[in-house]
């Protein structure tokens, strides 16, 4: 036989065994694709939907009008909002939310109708605080490899704008809280991407730093002091890009009949003191995620923006029992912070929260339905937006059948910047509120005692609450 023969032969012979492979390996063959394509052919014929889908966008094209026409703006019990605030390009939704929640008793005390707490104010210090912590973190993980997936997710994103409650409740307590007058917004506050590059690119070359001093033997206590020098360089960049936060201030304002207020002097501690009482309520966080077990304790690791407070813990609970606890708040007056997945069947023009608001299964003919607990689990929802409930809707029935919601958006979103979001809305996306401790029953006040199980930082649900920031 030819030498040409023999090689033809064994091509055919590999061409095969490549064939047979791919199918055991899973890969799209020909009698797939031919058995794809014929399913499709037997819907018969489908060009509207094709020159429907494919000139027009899908949102519009599904949403369910008879839904639409449901919608009301009405609500039975409202909260004194104040003035609607905005994040614009930054991260900074859990603060503002936070803000949100104390900004009306403050408006209230000093008898204004607007009033805006400074947000830049608390984002110099968060900055600051999550550099100190991520430095002390790297010093702690120093022998460990940077293939090692804890110090992957440290230099990830060293001092991202994203936060939690806790974020925003140790910040105040420590910082105090000025109003906007005191230290406005600048470039960079409101929009971080630059310089929070510039800061994470710092961060891991002193990381990188501080990583080979430790190899080379240097102690704790030396490779602390070099982390002090590390935080002045930031503590610079931060006071370049944000101004310097105010250690005191003179504060004047008008009051609602126009009563003009003389001037005082204030530190951000004592503005605290005098305006928010010292002290926040005794706050505890609530979680519904379904895929652990309800009525457990959970701390969430490296949940928190500082190095010397602890990482958050949160009880999980039905979601019912969540929408019992905001209606019990509002009715309390008090705003309701709460964590969502903002990006899922909403109408940002509205302002409108209500699922199947949009009919994409009707349209593409396909079945998008996922449990919530399977939504977490995979990736395709997250808690990724803060924002405070500050009314409710409760004539429909004893439960409540929407609920009013001041964003950080604007007001040329939403409806001027309130959303109204719907209980089956509830249901499916939130994930997250913050309940004053004495409204809870009894018994799940006693839940709390248990000690806490450690969900690990690259749990997903734990990942994105470090990101709350939309």
């Amino acid at each position: 036989m030819k030498l040409s023969v023999v090689i033809i032969i064994v091509m055919i012979l590999v061409s095969r065994l490549q064939a047979e492979d791919l199918q055991q390996l899973g890969g799209i063959d020909k009698s797939l694709l031919e058995r794809i394509s014929s399913d499709y052919a037997k819907l018969g014929d489908n060009k509207g939907i094709v020159n429907i889908v494919t000139n027009n966008e899908i949102n519009a094209l599904s949403l369910n009008r008879e839904k639409l026409i449901q919608h009301d703006k009405l609500m039975n019990f409202k909260l004194k909002a104040g003035g609607i605030t905005n994040q614009r390009s930054s991260g900074r939704c859990w603060m503002f939310a936070g803000l949100n929640t104390v900004a009306p008793d403050v408006a209230t005390r000093l008898k204004t109708a607007d009033f805006e707490l400074s947000q830049p104010y608390l984002t110099f210090w968060d900055k600051l605080e999550k550099s100190n912590l991520f430095l002390e973190q790297i010093i702690s993980t120093g022998s460990l490899p940077t293939t090692d997936r804890v110090v992957d997710m440290l230099v990830s994103d060293p001092t991202g704008d994203g936060g939690w409650w806790n974020y925003f409740s140790d910040l105040i307590q420590k910082y105090g809280i000025v109003p906007l007058t005191a230290m406005p917004e600048s470039k960079q506050s409101a929009s971080t991407g630059a310089i929070n590059t510039l800061i994470n690119r710092k961060l891991r070359a002193d990381a990188a730093e501080l990583r080979s001093l430790h190899r080379n033997g240097t102690s704790i206590g030396s490779l602390r002091k070099k982390k002090e020098a590390m935080l002045a360089e930031i503590y610079k960049l931060l006071v370049f890009s944000y101004g310097n936060p105010p250690t005191e201030f003179t504060f004047r304002y008008e009051a609602k009949d126009s009563t003009q207020v003389l001037p005082k002097k204030y530190t951000p501690h004592s503005f605290y003191r005098e305006y928010v009482g010292g002290s926040l309520p005794d706050y505890v966080a609530l979680m519904d995620n379904p895929n652990y077990p309800y009525d457990k304790v959970f701390q969430l690791e490296l949940s928190r923006n500082m190095a010397d407070r602890p990482d958050m813990t949160v009880l999980n609970l039905p979601i019912d029992k969540h929408k019992t606890y905001a209606l019990k708040m509002l009715l309390d007056s008090q705003a309701v912070w709460f964590a969502c997945d903002v990006g899922h069947e909403h109408i940002s023009d509205s302002g409108l929260l209500a699922k199947d608001i949009y009919d994409y299964s009707g349209i593409l003919q396909t079945d998008f339905s996922m449990s919530k607990a399977n939504q977490l689990a995979y990736g395709e929802c997250s808690p990724t937006h803060a924002m405070a409930f500050v009314g409710v809707d409760t004539v429909a029935g004893s439960l409540p059948a929407k609920w009013l919601v001041e964003n950080s958006w604007g007001t040329a979103k939403g409806d001027k910047g309130f959303w109204y979001l719907y209980n089956d809305w509830f249901d499916q996306y939130v994930y997250v509120t913050v309940i004053d401790k004495k409204l809870l029953s009894e018994e799940d006040t006693a839940k709390l005692s248990q000690t806490p199980i450690l969900l690990p930082m690259w749990e997903p649900f734990t990942t994105a609450i470090r990101k709350i920031g939309n």
